[in-house]
């Protein structure tokens, strides 16, 4: 489980296919900032990357690697990463830990688009566009983790949804290198996910 407090942004060293099929393998390379710097990531830990969560299989000294199955790639933005590509970073939530965010599962739902980023007073409003699928899964004032970020909801329209980032949080994610066209991770609210299969089972 995670927040959506971002605590690092690391970069995408290597890219390595595996075997005949469309799995891959990603080498990280963590922030050189405390609490990365020098970070020795342990073996089977869960960090979520762009808010997918990846489990660690080998590492060192400020990086570690993560081998990514073929249905994960098909289903987040992990394909379209390459080497120099920057990733929003969150350790695993200890038990007894503030919740600052809101809770977040590392498994995304799908992808939006990034429609437009225009700023607004002190702040910088994102505009993105959900599939169908996923827009009745998204509220006004509500939450939803994008690149594993939480945020709120300022306001929807059918399909399409705005969030307004402040200064600190484009500083210290990825946000900062999104450009109109470009897709994020998405996952729902986990509260939006249980309730809609509850009134799916109330209908039938």
């Amino acid at each position: 489980m995670f927040t959506g407090l971002i605590t690092g942004v690391g970069t995408v060293k290597s890219v390595t296919a595996l075997g005949q099929g469309r799995d891959a393998r990603f080498t990280i390379e963590a922030p050189a900032h405390a609490p990365w710097a020098g970070h020795v990531a342990e073996i089977g830990a869960s960090i979520a990357h762009s808010g997918v969560c990846l489990t660690v299989v080998e590492s060192g000294p400020g990086w570690w690697a993560v081998e990514v199955s073929a249905e994960t790639i098909s289903k987040t933005s992990l394909g379209a990463w390459a080497p120099g590509t920057r990733v929003n970073l969150e350790a695993s939530l200890r038990l007894g830990a503030e919740i600052g965010g809101h809770l977040v599962s590392g498994h995304v739902d799908g992808l939006a688009r990034l429609l437009s980023v225009t700023p607004e007073h002190g702040s910088t409003r994102f505009l993105f566009e959900l599939p169908a699928a996923l827009a009745p899964y998204v509220a006004a004032k509500g939450s939803v983790a994008l690149n594993g970020v939480s945020l709120t909801v300022n306001e929807v329209e059918g399909q399409r949804f705005g969030v307004n980032i402040i200064p600190h949080t484009l500083a210290h994610t990825n946000f900062h290198t999104l450009k109109p066209g470009d897709e994020v991770n998405v996952e729902i609210d986990m509260l939006a996910r249980y309730v809609a299969r509850q009134l799916a089972f109330s209908k039938a």
